[in-house]
């Protein structure tokens, strides 16, 4: 299989992969060259692939997608770091993917209360009747 991770702003890795393995919310899976086609969500974990000749590799990957069709598995995600350190790599996928995490849900939940905040005001500012 052609393995290719991607970023929104360049190609991390292309190479040939003969099994691929990842993890979704749903849990960890694996795709080899003959499976059926498939699409998944990806969570920030490592991505793990054998080359052909038997080697494993890693990457630290945030979350993104995966889609496999054909002989070609495609991985676009928000940032990957490809290494060799395994203990490293998960170091990585801590540190930087889920924190960014919780700042996103953290802004998000602000947004919200913004969001609120602004709409009770204009119903305050209306009279709340929206018939006069």
């Amino acid at each position: 299989m052609k393995l290719r991770i991607v970023t929104p702003t360049r190609t991390v890795l292309e190479t040939d992969a003969v099994r691929v393995v990842a993890e979704s919310d749903r849990g960890s899976f694996g795709l080899l060259p003959r499976h059926q086609d498939w699409v998944a969500p990806l969570v920030p974990g490592i991505l793990t692939w054998e080359d052909p000749d038997g080697e494993e590799r890693y990457a630290a990957v945030d979350r993104g997608t995966l889609l496999k069709c054909g002989d070609r598995v495609s991985v676009a995600v928000g940032e990957a770091v490809p290494g060799e350190d395994l203990a490293r790599l998960q170091e990585t996928v801590r540190e930087r993917f889920e924190q960014l995490d919780d700042r996103e849900r953290r802004t998000r939940s602000a947004l919200a209360r913004l969001e609120a905040r602004f709409l009770r005001g204009l119903v305050e500012v209306g009279g709340g009747d929206a018939s006069d």
